[in-house]
C-alpha cells in the first residue's frame, strides 16, 4: 500500500534589517535554543546563519543575516553583500526594526531610511516591530499605521523577541505565506551550521560580552584543531583570537592571563552544553594586521 506524501508547509524566510535590531534574538527564540551569538555590539553577525524550525506540517529555515548598514571597511561592505543576498530567492522576507529606535527617530523618518532596502525586497514581506516592552503603548500604534504605509508588507506583527512576546503570531503570518513544499533537513536538524563554526561564534561572543569596549569590533576566531574522542565523550578545541593591532593583545590576555582564562571558562561551558560532552579548550592570541581588509582572509573566515 502507498504511503500518502506529506502535506507540508515549507520554504526560506530571510530575517534582515539594521544592526541590533533583535535579529540573532528572535532566530533563537523561534528554535528554542542558541543558534545564533548575540552580544551588545552593532553587527556581531558577520555570516549567514541558518535555523531549522520544525513542527507539525511545517518545516521553515530561516535566515539569520548580518545587520543592514552604511558600510566602508571590506569586512562591513562583504557582510552586507551576505545579508542583501538573503533578500531574493528565498520565500519570505521578515524585515525586523528595533520599534524603540524607530519610535524616537519618527516612523516616517525612519521608513524613508530604509526604503531603499524594502525597494530590493523581491519576495512577500512582514514588518516585524520588535522590543514593544521599551516602546510607550500610545505611541505604538502610530508607529505601525506609519510604517504600514512605507512598503506593502504582507502585515505588520509588533514582537518582543527576548520575551517571546507575538512571536506566534509571527510564525501563524508565515505558514499563511509558505507554500506546500518538500522538507529540506532532517527533523532533528536545528542548523546546518558545523560544531567547529558554532564554537569559533561561541569564544567570538565571549570576547565581546567579557572585554566590553576595550576590545573593538575587529576580531576574529579561527578554530584551528578540533579532535572528537568519542570513546572518552571528549572534544578537545585549539582555536586562535585574531586581533589588529599589537596593543589590543595585553587587554584580552589580561593580568597574569585572567581574561583570557574567563573567555575560555565561559566559552567551554557553551560548547560542553552544544556538544553535550566535555571539552578542553585551549585558547590563544594572534596579530593579523588589518585582517578586516585582507580578502584572503576573510573568506578564511567564510565571509
Amino acid at each position: 500500500m502507498n504511503e500518502i506524501p506529506e502535506q507540508l508547509r515549507s520554504g526560506m524566510v530571510a530575517i534582515v534589517g539594521p544592526p541590533n535590531a533583535g535579529k540573532s534574538t528572535l532566530l533563537n527564540h523561534l528554535l528554542g535554543q542558541k543558534i545564533s551569538i548575540v552580544t551588545p555590539k552593532p553587527q556581531t553577525t558577520r555570516n549567514r546563519i541558518v535555523g531549522i524550525l520544525n513542527g507539525p506540517g511545517h518545516q521553515i529555515v530561516f535566515l539569520d543575516t548580518p545587520g543592514l548598514h552604511a558600510a566602508k571597511e571590506q569586512l562591513n561592505q562583504e557582510m552586507v553583500k551576505v545579508a542583501l543576498a538573503s533578500l531574493t530567492d528565498v520565500d519570505v522576507v521578515l524585515f525586523l526594526l528595533d520599534a524603540s529606535r524607530a519610535a524616537a527617530a519618527g516612523g516616517s523618518a525612519v521608513g524613508s531610511e530604509l526604503a531603499g532596502y524594502f525597494q530590493q525586497l523581491c519576495s512577500p514581506a512582514i514588518l516585524l516591530l520588535n522590543k514593544i516592552d521599551l516602546v510607550d503603548r500610545r505611541r505604538l500604534l502610530p508607529l505601525i499605521e506609519t510604517m504600514a504605509g512605507s512598503h506593502p508588507f504582507r502585515a505588520v506583527v509588533p514582537i518582543s523577541a527576548l520575551k517571546g512576546d507575538g512571536v506566534a503570531a509571527v510564525v501563524a503570518e508565515l505558514l499563511s505565506l509558505l507554500p506546500f513544499g518538500p522538507r529540506y533537513f532532517p527533523e532533528d536538524f536545528p542548523t546546518d551550521a558545523s560544531e567547529r563554526f558554532l564554537c569559533g561564534e561561541i569564544v567570538r561572543e565571549k570576547v565581546f560580552l567579557l572585554t566590553g569596549q576595550e576590545i573593538p569590533y575587529a576580531t576574529a576566531v579561527l578554530i584551528e584543531s578540533f579532535k572528537e574522542e568519542p570513546e572518552r565523550q571528549l572534544v578537545t578545541i585549539h582555536a586562535a583570537i585574531v586581533l589588529e593591532k599589537d596593543s589590543q593583545k595585553g587587554i584580552l590576555i589580561g593580568k597574569g592571563g585572567s581574561k583570557l582564562k574567563s573567555i575560555g571558562t565561559a566559552a567551554r561551558r557553551d560548547m560542553e552544553k552544544l556538544l553535550d560532552c566535555k571539552v578542553v579548550l585551549k585558547l590563544w592570541v594572534k596579530v593579523k594586521k588589518n585582517w578586516s581588509q585582507d580578502s584572503r582572509f576573510l573568506r578564511e573566515l567564510g565571509i
